[in-house]
């Protein structure tokens, strides 16, 4: 490798995290004030779900089936394993959520990208907040990372769109 060529540390990483300006969690003049995307990479993302609570309502005379209502959405936590930041950006996001700010709430998006760096499918988080940072084991003998592990607290998914390569 040519000295003078930097490698991108990102690029043995599969997914990307997003986050979108505050404008819908603060007054326009703090959200400006507030960095517009913060980003890192990661290894492994998990806790992408939903679900939908149901309660069972015997109806009378009816003993064949339990009907089932729904009641409310439900999302795990976006957990985002093994990573590695560029800037300070996702920290902060999690320091304000410390001090209650409501700039700690964001949107956000969790992408998948190719091995070239395409983003190839992904989820939007909706108001999200930075619940748990985990740092790595430190250990003189092995390599370490910025960050080991990041946990989200969103509000609901929304499938990115993304167009296919050679689309559009």
């Amino acid at each position: 490798m040519n000295p003078l060529q930097i490698e991108d540390p990102l690029q043995s990483y599969r997914f990307m995290v997003l986050l979108d300006p505050p404008f819908h969690y603060l007054p326009l003049a703090q959200a400006t004030a507030v960095s517009i995307v913060w980003g890192g990479g990661f290894q492994e993302a998990s806790g992408i779900g939903a679900e939908l609570e149901v309660m069972p309502y015997a109806e009378g005379g009816m003993n064949d089936f339990v009907h089932q209502l729904p009641v409310r959405h439900s999302y795990p936590r976006i957990t985002l394993k093994r990573g590695l930041i560029r800037d300070p950006g996702l920290w902060w996001w999690y320091m304000a959520g410390l001090a209650g700010s409501l700039g700690a709430r964001r949107d956000g998006s969790v992408v998948l990208m190719t091995p070239s760096g395409v983003p190839a499918f992904g989820f939007t988080f909706l108001a999200g907040l930075a619940a748990k940072w985990t740092g790595p084991t430190m250990n003189s003998q092995q390599d370490g990372l910025a960050i080991e592990s990041l946990e989200i607290a969103h509000e609901g998914l929304v499938p990115l769109p993304l167009t296919p390569p050679g689309v559009g």
